[in-house]
């Protein structure tokens, strides 16, 4: 298509929360001592009035307070690109389309997938397309993770909110498909290891000296 950049991404990461490769693995994960979790009902994250998959039996949200300014975060986040650059699990993110991170953006992941309690070994790829966006406030993008006899969808919502000291960063993520629903305490702890490692980079990268500006 015009515009796509056409380079195969190679991603080491698991389903849609990256690094989830740690979770599948059975290593363990440091959560940020600011970061609070639930993976139980509740009030969902919502971004222009559209949240997570309501019927999805796989969900986790968590939060943390990042000490840097809000454009820091935002861009961190936005310029997909240069997620390798900060989440030391990932090798490359290709963006589907050119110029600014907005609706309508999608970027294309390819993931190996170890042999785990939820799917087999496989390699996924995922394909994610923003649905909504609000600059310097929320994100949501959807999108499909398809392996051979694999298929798990995933809708994940991204909020920023300026705080004393920071910015006070929220995120909840689903994920629905045969292969996760056969297990859902297992592909739950999965996310949830995945988005409290993906806060820990995030927080770690834009509290460095080097982009507190």
């Amino acid at each position: 298509m015009p515009g796509t950049r056409h380079t195969r991404t190679r991603v080491r990461t698991a389903l849609f929360a990256a690094p989830l490769l740690a979770g599948l693995l059975g290593t363990a994960t440091t959560v940020p001592a600011a970061a609070t979790t639930a993976s139980g009902p509740g009030a969902s994250l919502t971004c222009r009035g559209e949240g997570v998959d309501p019927d999805a039996r796989v969900r986790h949200r968590t939060e943390t307070v990042i000490h840097a300014p809000l454009r820091t975060v935002w861009k961190l986040q936005t310029d997909v690109e240069r997620w390798p650059s900060w989440q030391p699990h990932l090798t490359g993110v290709d963006r589907l389309d050119d110029g600014p991170f907005r609706t309508g953006s999608a970027f294309r992941w390819t993931v190996p997938v170890p042999p785990n309690p939820v799917t087999p070994a496989t390699e996924l790829d995922i394909t994610s397309t923003v649905e909504q966006v609000r600059r310097h406030a929320c994100i949501r993008w959807t999108g499909p993770a398809v392996g051979e006899g694999v298929r798990i969808d995933g809708v994940h919502v991204w909020t920023f909110t300026v705080v004393k000291g920071g910015v006070r960063v929220r995120t909840e993520e689903t994920h629905a498909g045969p292969q996760v629903d056969a297990d859902v305490p297992v592909a739950t702890g999965i996310l949830s290891q995945g988005l409290e490692a993906w806060l820990r980079d995030l927080k770690a990268a834009a509290e460095a000296p080097a982009r507190r500006h």
